[in-house]
């Protein structure tokens, strides 16, 4: 298989290096900066399962390219339409398009773009972070990623994916059920991301104050109704292990949503939360920590704008 990957961040660089190297033909497409970066020093993975480094084909556009078998999008949501426009000259008929984004709300606006045949559903979990030095850190020990058909079918075309990364050491699951996967972790995302953002602390630290665990647990019960409606709810191991990560005084997890705003980047506060928050309101729940939570990530935004950060 020729594989894109677009971008080569935190979960681009993480994904994409694995598979170089388990010997697969990776080629990035980035921006001159980081081509310019990964020129100088190589893709630099640190991980508890092997550090490793490696130079890495580079593109700053693909235009004039032959059609990539695999394109693994990896972007934020705010970027969606610039990726779409920056990878359509490299999908052909047969391409495969993996995104490896948050949230569910980016499936639509790829369906629309590329048809929904050429499109997976897929889950990353994985906790990692671009350094200002340009090395993937991977943070934990979590390095899933699943993927399926949007119909359920096991088709050849996933199975040869998931014999692909089989061969790393990522840990993949080749699903017949991704959209039960896809709402599970926004559940878990939302939550997350939500409350770290909110608090500007770690899972950890909210759970060390008077009521934090219990604020978080009903911040998840409250998206689970929202899946729930949807008709995909939550497994009850789902729930038993998040509400244990939720009482867990010491765990050191925060969501990618809060490094933006450390770094007073862009979030994606409108495709997580503000999509929570308008199913809450479809379907008549409480929605009143989402709307809480959306106008904090909405002032957040108005300050970073007016350059008052």
């Amino acid at each position: 298989m020729r594989i894109l990957c677009l971008g080569a961040g935190a979960l681009g660089g993480y994904f994409g290096g694995r598979l170089i190297e388990a010997g697969a033909d990776v080629t990035f497409l980035v921006r001159p900066v980081r081509q310019q970066n990964l020129r100088d020093k190589g893709l630099r993975i640190e991980s508890a399962f092997g550090d490793f480094s490696t130079p890495v084909k580079t593109l700053t556009s693909v235009a004039g390219c032959a059609p990539f078998d695999v394109i693994l999008l990896s972007c934020k949501a705010y970027d969606l339409d610039s990726a779409m426009t920056a990878i359509a000259p490299a999908v052909g008929q047969e391409t495969l398009i993996l995104p490896v984004l948050n949230g569910l709300s980016h499936m639509d606006r790829l369906n629309a773009r590329f048809g929904q045949q050429q499109v997976l559903g897929c889950v990353a979990k994985i906790a990692a972070t671009l350094t200002a030095d340009g090395v993937v850190k991977h943070l934990n020990d979590w390095r899933f990623l699943i993927f399926g058909e949007q119909d359920g079918t096991l088709s050849p075309r996933v199975v040869a994916l998931k014999t692909l990364l089989d061969q790393t050491s990522i840990v993949a699951t080749a699903s017949t059920d991704i959209m039960q996967a896809m709402w599970e972790k926004l559940v878990h995302l939302s939550t997350i991301a939500g409350m770290t953002s909110l608090m500007r602390a770690s899972v950890g630290e909210i759970a060390r104050t008077d009521a934090g665990s219990a604020l978080m647990t009903a911040f998840l019960k409250a998206n689970a109704a929202i899946a729930r409606c949807e008709g995909y709810p939550p497994s009850d191991s789902f729930m038993t292990e998040y509400l244990g990560i939720l009482s867990n005084p010491q765990s050191p997890y925060t969501a990618s949503m809060l490094r933006d705003i450390e770094r007073h980047g862009p979030t994606e506060g409108a495709h997580i939360i503000g999509f929570m928050l308008e199913k809450a309101r479809q379907y008549g729940l409480d929605a009143s920590m989402h709307e809480i939570i959306s106008v904090h990530l909405q002032a957040y935004e108005q300050r970073r704008a007016a350059g008052r950060l």
